[in-house]
């Protein structure tokens, strides 16, 4: 069943090719690889509300819904959820456009959990959300 009517929750954050070098002994892109490509974003997401560097703490509510095939493109999808004093929850959905051409399906999506941290490595505030730069709140156009 296709999703190419269904809309992705958050802002497109990454995209990439999933290679045969990805694969599983079964041929699907291995499911390692796929939670990589939603951490990496995630971490985008949440470096850029917390304006420092972080790091995940917690992967919570994981569901593969579809396997991933070679050739498909690989579209992660990221949203704030919630924002503690140091810590922030990501919501993360990761979409394929089969064969790079194809339909359009949601494969999964999880909750990932980061702590904002200062350059020696301890938690940090994350600041109020009127004091984020507009790309923040407003796009990827200036990154």
């Amino acid at each position: 069943m296709s999703d190419s009517k269904a809309k992705a929750e958050g802002r497109l954050t990454t995209r990439t090719v999933a290679m045969p070098a990805d694969t599983n002994p079964a041929g699907d892109i291995f499911g390692g690889w796929v939670v990589s490509q939603m951490d990496i974003a995630a971490g985008i997401c949440a470096g850029q509300r917390a304006q420092s560097r972080v790091v995940t703490v917690a992967l919570d509510g994981m569901s593969f819904i579809r396997p991933v095939k070679v050739g498909d493109i690989l579209g992660v999808y990221t949203r704030v959820e919630s924002v503690g004093r140091t810590s922030m929850n990501i919501h993360v959905e990761a979409w394929v456009r089969r064969g790079r051409i194809g339909h359009r399906e949601k494969v999964t999506e999880g909750m990932f959990k980061f702590v904002a941290i200062d350059e020696s490595g301890k938690s940090t505030p994350i600041p109020n959300e009127e004091d984020l730069p507009d790309y923040v709140n407003h796009g990827f156009e200036e990154f």
